[in-house]
């Protein structure tokens, strides 16, 4: 692994902000590794996109600080320079033909590759004359894509770009992100709420409720360091109260738990049967109760957090 591998690409310390009286951040530390692929998941309303957004400087933050890339602070020159970001929707001059797009692009950045662009566009069938607006919506994820890879990032920011699209357009996308990724060493942080295409690509994951990080790590590490317990529902009770339990479910004979173990010993009590867990089973298990055992993961100390609750 060389020296750029081994630096952060998005480090914030108690990153907070605020949206008039509502908090979508609140004292938010996170670290980052390069070289992966990143998950951002969380329910809507969770602040991955005001994570983004302030990763990406498009908003100020509020409190704390974010930086990335290995310490360059978000939203200066230095740090715009090294980073490809698809936003929401795609969003594409609807009017301009995706020549133009290229055109106009090139002439907005201090560096971009119109060359690589526009032999992208002709290896993906997109007619460079057609109007972004008459693009199929598979054709401008694809355009948004192109136009941020263009720009020779070291990190791309990809936020809901797949919310649209049917599954072919979707599998392509990804295809090309992780294309990129192996090309040219990209680092790629993805928020997304399809986990059935997270799992198959993520090799990180962040997941966020209510402003906060629940879950940071390496996936590997995430899925050993937790496992489903299975056993008579009527001894649920006593084991949640010794286990870290972080979510379970009950018939009248079966309980099903899902605990963290970390790796560090056997959980299973006599008479239960443990099973390995999903990413997806994981992370919903999460997303239910939000909060229950949270796994920090190598995130970084930040100051103590404040009892509000968040709900934007």
């Amino acid at each position: 692994m060389n020296r750029e591998q081994t630096k952060n690409i998005i480090e914030t310390t108690g990153l907070s902000k605020r949206y008039g009286s509502t908090w979508a951040l609140r004292d938010c530390a996170l670290a980052i590794p390069a070289g992966h692929v990143a998950a951002l998941v969380g329910p809507n309303g969770a602040g991955k996109t005001t994570l983004l957004n302030l990763a990406v400087g498009l908003a100020a933050p509020t409190a704390g600080t974010v930086t990335v890339l290995g310490g360059r602070p978000a939203g200066t020159l230095a740090a715009l320079d090294g980073i490809g970001f698809v936003a929401q929707d795609t969003p594409l001059y609807k009017n301009l033909s995706a020549g133009d797009m290229v055109h106009l692009t090139r002439n907005l950045n201090r560096r971009f590759d119109s060359a690589y662009a526009q032999a992208r566009l002709d290896d993906l069938g997109i007619p460079l004359k057609r109007k972004a607006g008459k693009l199929s919506g598979g054709q401008q994820a694809q355009l948004a894509l192109t136009l941020a890879l263009a720009r020779r990032p070291q990190l791309l920011v990809l936020d809901e770009p797949m919310a649209m699209l049917d599954p072919v357009a979707r599998h392509d996308f990804m295809a090309s992100v992780m294309t990129a990724m192996a090309a040219d060493g990209v680092s790629v942080v993805l928020s997304s709420h399809v986990l059935a295409e997270l799992e198959r690509v993520a090799d990180y994951l962040i997941l966020m409720s209510r402003g906060r990080v629940q879950v940071a790590g390496e996936v590997d590490g995430l899925l050993a360091s937790h496992c489903v317990l299975t056993g008579p529902a009527a001894e649920a009770d006593g084991y949640a109260e010794r286990l870290r339990v972080v979510h379970a479910g009950r018939g009248e004979a079966q309980a099903h738990l899902l605990v963290r173990t970390d790796g560090t010993a056997d959980p299973v009590p006599p008479g239960w049967e443990a099973h390995p867990v999903g990413l997806e089973e994981l992370v919903l298990a999460y997303l239910r109760e939000p909060g229950a055992a949270a796994l920090p993961g190598p995130t970084l100390p930040g100051p103590a957090s404040a009892r509000q609750e968040v709900v934007k």
